[in-house]
């Protein structure tokens, strides 16, 4: 779980926007929507003030940050619907976050999301689309022609939002991220999901394909060291997962894992030999934060980076 809030965004300073301000200059900074614990406050009235202030019209990115106030229950269902309702004052919005939210304000696998699919229409120039948590979570079937980056952060990813995700008509997608997760928080996908993808039948444009935070890490690479979608992407991120020896031996053993121009695996549970051999393989590594296993009753276990 990220333990910061975002500091830039779309290329610009991110900012919390404070309720009632009279100005915002969107040409030199991004507004973030948040509210504190005992605020009395809420997102979609911070909205209101925000798209009542002249010139949001030029708005090109938004973060939307913590919104449970003091209900743990809450949903971002009425930011959602708050967004739709304000569309036609930010018509040039290309960029948004839902859920800058840090552990200290709430565990990721404890932020409760809603239905996204009427975003999707309502702002149609959107190019970066960024989630975090999966907590009831639907991206919908949608339509994005412009979007170029789609990242959805959680413990646990249902496998129903990794379809949807997989079935969204994006011809321009170029960053695909998916933060997987584990089962005892919702991530039920397989790899068996990712067929499609990994033949090279969708998103003819991807460059980085990041499958992160996976317990079934090896089960990825294996089954990717073969894949044709190797043949296009420049970066494969298998990161913060539960990687091991296993699943790197495929790696090395796929020809086109070594013409990638980038290969990130920081957080694993390679040996020591292991990553000397894949420092060697070519493209440029990410070997950090090299974790150990655990052992309980007789059982070895390796967890995920993130997943409460």
């Amino acid at each position: 779980m990220p333990y910061e809030n975002l500091t830039t965004f779309f290329g610009k300073p991110v900012e919390d926007f404070q309720a009632g301000a009279e100005a915002w200059d969107v040409a030199r900074a991004v507004a973030r929507l948040r509210t504190e614990y005992d605020s009395q406050d809420t997102v979609p009235m911070l909205l209101a003030d925000y798209a009542a202030l002249p010139g949001v019209e030029a708005t090109e990115a938004l973060v939307i940050g913590y919104w449970q106030g003091d209900d743990s229950e809450s949903s971002s269902q009425a930011i959602v619907e708050a967004l739709v309702t304000y569309a036609e004052r930010l018509p040039n919005l290309r960029a948004l976050f839902l859920g800058d939210i840090v552990s200290e304000e709430n565990e990721i696998s404890w932020i409760n999301q809603s239905d996204l699919s009427a975003l999707w229409p309502a702002f149609p120039l959107l190019e970066h689309m960024q989630v975090r948590g999966a907590n009831d979570l639907s991206l919908g079937r949608f339509e994005a022609p412009r979007l170029t980056t789609l990242i959805v952060e959680s413990g646990g990813l249902p496998r129903r939002v990794v379809q949807e995700a997989l079935a969204a008509g994006a011809p321009e997608l170029r960053h695909l991220e998916l933060w997987l997760g584990t089962d005892n928080y919702g991530g039920d996908s397989t790899v068996e999901d990712f067929a499609d993808l990994f033949a090279g039948r969708l998103f003819p444009k991807l460059g980085t394909l990041a499958l992160r935070d996976c317990d079934y890490a090896d089960a990825l690479a294996a089954a990717l060291a073969g894949a044709p979608i190797l043949e296009r992407i420049a970066t494969l991120d298998l990161s913060m997962g539960n990687l091991t020896d296993a699943g790197a031996e495929a790696l090395l053993a796929s020809p086109s894992v070594a013409r990638l121009s980038r290969l990130d695996l920081h957080y694993h549970f390679l040996s020591d030999a292991m990553m000397a051999r894949l420092e060697r393989l070519g493209p440029a590594v990410d070997l950090s934060e090299q974790q150990e296993e655990e052992e309980y009753g007789g059982e070895i276990y390796r967890s995920v980076a993130v997943s409460e």
